[in-house]
């Protein structure tokens, strides 16, 4: 293993990064909230990885698909748990992904890529070493660390003239379709704008020319005005049902400002947020009395192209529609792209402000009603 270069600290916080290699050559890093990280040795002596994906262009629909047949070998749900967890730290007669027996938040290259040969990156990022652990249940000062990490990394890969857009990301359930129970999500570095990144900007375009506003503004303005979609809100982010939501259980986090990605927010805003962010997953938990599968989303600006159109924003959306039935793309979602939602965004939005917790005190959640549903006006 190459010696790794000192810890870093990251955006001029108190985020210590440090840098390692695995025994394939591929990066780690650690994120820690104190000085005194020490990069770990992979003993594993993993043969260097050689992955052939291939970006290849639809004409039809004007995309890029990934063709990457080397995942079909990846690791897919090992039976021993703990035991035979690749995410968990390293221990005597145990070598894994992270190489230290211990760690905070750690980010490495992902042994079975989307992307390689020079083209894009794809990353795991582990947000903590509590195997049976989940992100909803981190404190605040460790999602603020998930926050600060995932932000870090997409300034680095912004970097990148190989990167066009940075994803971050996280499966949670089998459901969704995770192959590793431990808590983790990942980091793309596409090397072209997504078709639903292209199809939003274009239309905050179209809305710009015809009416000299920003879309994702006026979106927002109208939510917190109307506030019957509202599900709660903070100083710095509002979370919020969409209008027109395609999934059972679909929530949106909106900043109150016009940051076009997690590098630009501000040390307040990026604190907001992970109160908020937990606030919402906490509502999730309960929708249906059982653990939610779902989908964290990033939405950041492209790194080089119609930057002053985005809008940063987080989707976070769920497949199930009952407690025991998920919602499958069927003909109409998979042949067509259009949605059918069986649930009413009004409707999924009155009971998550009801499984509010009134953790501000006043015993009102962050829509302005009490739990009880009244509008607090009278005793």
């Amino acid at each position: 293993m190459t010696q790794a270069p000192p810890p870093a600290v990251v955006g001029g916080t108190t985020v210590h990064r440090t840098r390692g290699r695995l025994s394939d050559g591929r990066e780690v890093l650690w994120y820690d909230t104190a000085p005194g990280r020490v990069a770990g040795t992979d003993e594993r002596g993993l043969p260097e990885v050689h992955t052939v994906s291939q970006i290849r262009y639809d004409e039809l629909l004007d995309e890029w698909v990934a063709i990457a047949s080397h995942r079909q070998t990846r690791t897919f749900q090992p039976s021993g748990g703990a035991d035979q967890c690749p995410l968990c730290p390293t221990i005597p007669g145990r070598a894994t992904e992270v190489p230290t027996p211990d760690y905070e938040t750690v980010v490495f290259e992902n042994r079975f890529p989307s992307f390689s040969g020079g083209v894009g990156r794809a990353e795991v990022v582990c947000f903590t070493s509590d195997h049976d652990g989940r992100f909803g249940a981190l404190p605040p000062d460790r999602v603020r660390l998930v926050i600060d990490t995932l932000a870090d990394r997409t300034a680095e890969l912004s970097a990148r003239p190989d990167v066009e857009q940075v994803f971050p990301f996280e499966n949670r359930g089998e459901e969704i379709g995770v192959t590793l129970a431990h808590p983790h999500g990942q980091i793309y570095g596409y090397p072209f704008v997504t078709p639903r990144t292209r199809q939003q900007l274009e239309s905050a375009r179209r809305y710009r020319t015809r009416t000299r506003g920003n879309l994702y503004a006026d979106i927002l303005e109208r939510e917190r005005t109307e506030r019957e979609r509202v599900v709660t809100e903070t100083e710095h982010w509002t979370a919020f049902v969409p209008k027109a939501a395609r999934w059972p259980v679909e929530v949106h986090l909106y900043p109150h400002r016009d940051a076009k990605d997690l590098p630009e927010l501000t040390d307040a805003e990026r604190t907001d947020l992970a109160t908020i962010w937990l606030d919402v997953l906490g509502r999730l938990e309960l929708f249906h009395g059982r653990p939610l599968p779902y989908i964290a989303a990033w939405h950041q600006a492209p790194v080089r192209t119609d930057r002053d159109l985005a809008w940063l924003h987080l989707e976070l959306f769920s497949i199930l529609r009952a407690p025991n039935k998920l919602k499958f793309l069927a003909g109409s979602e998979s042949g067509m792209g259009v949605f059918i939602n069986d649930t009413t965004p009004e409707d999924v939005a009155a009971k998550l402000r009801e499984l509010g917790t009134g953790k501000d005190g006043t015993g009102k959640d962050g829509a302005g009603k009490d739990r009880t549903g009244t509008d607090g006006a009278g005793a």
